[in-house]
């Protein structure tokens, strides 16, 4: 099979070595991946802002950039969300869509088609998973708790190929953190408060690293966990699972 990487313009402006992380885990795992260049913003900002007529133009370059690859795998759950759930809305009537059916988030792609069974090196710390409402409802990475249905979880199920590492979840393990896109922005206060109270319980596992497969929450906890003196760390699960390789 053929793979995009797919990077997106606030992992590659703000986070490249999760970026590097992921080129690093595919390649391990014997994946034929490479990196279109020419790459851009996917839309997600101007359509979640209201302006979704802003990112066709955006929409139809990616779809013609990673024409002809098997997959597209990005280390973002909401870029990889908006790819497969607007898409298909925003090229109707412009443009053929393919992206949105082979566009796959970093660990749902190593976790439902890879699926690696030996061991991924080394981590041996403490790791608290942040379940991102993206990743959660739209992706399904992990169980819904408001949801009867037996629970699972995929990035778990990939850092335990990791050896000496320690794994837990945060009371309330997958309520909001408060980052939300522009939702950060237009109430900040209570944005503030939710990812204060998120990772004081992520803290409260007594982790040594908050994890995730979204940047932008990572972000935006580290941010609060910062301004409050609050000790603890962040890794995109790309990092954790090239640790060591």
């Amino acid at each position: 099979m053929k793979v995009g990487l797919f990077i997106p313009c606030y992992v590659d402006a703000l986070y490249p070595q999760v970026g590097v992380a992921t080129l690093k885990v595919l390649r391990h795992l014997g994946v034929d991946v490479t990196y279109p260049k020419g790459q851009t913003c996917c839309g997600q900002p101007m359509a979640n802002g209201g302006f979704e007529s802003k990112a066709v133009p955006l929409a139809e370059k990616m779809e013609n950039l990673f024409a002809g690859y098997d997959y597209v795998v990005t280390p973002s759950v909401s870029c990889t969300a908006f790819v497969r759930h607007h898409y298909p809305n925003l090229l109707k009537d412009s443009h053929t869509c393919e992206l949105a059916s082979k566009c796959m988030e970093l660990v749902e792609f190593l976790h439902d088609v890879v699926k690696p069974d030996g061991p991924l090196g080394s981590f041996p710390h403490k790791v608290s998973i942040h379940n991102s409402c993206h990743g959660v409802r739209e992706l399904g990475l992990s169980s819904p708790s408001e949801e009867m249905v037996a629970p699972f979880n995929k990035i778990r199920d990939l850092l335990q190929l990791k050896k000496g590492i320690e794994i837990s979840e945060p009371e309330r393990k997958d309520e909001c953190c408060g980052f939300g896109g522009l939702f950060c922005v237009e109430e900040s206060a209570v944005s503030s408060r939710m990812g204060l109270d998120k990772v004081r319980r992520h803290i409260a596992t007594g982790a040594e690293y908050i994890t995730g497969a979204d940047c932008s929450c990572l972000m935006h906890q580290s941010s609060i966990a910062k301004k409050n003196g609050l000790q603890i760390q962040f890794m995109h699960v790309a990092e954790i699972l090239a640790a060591g390789l």
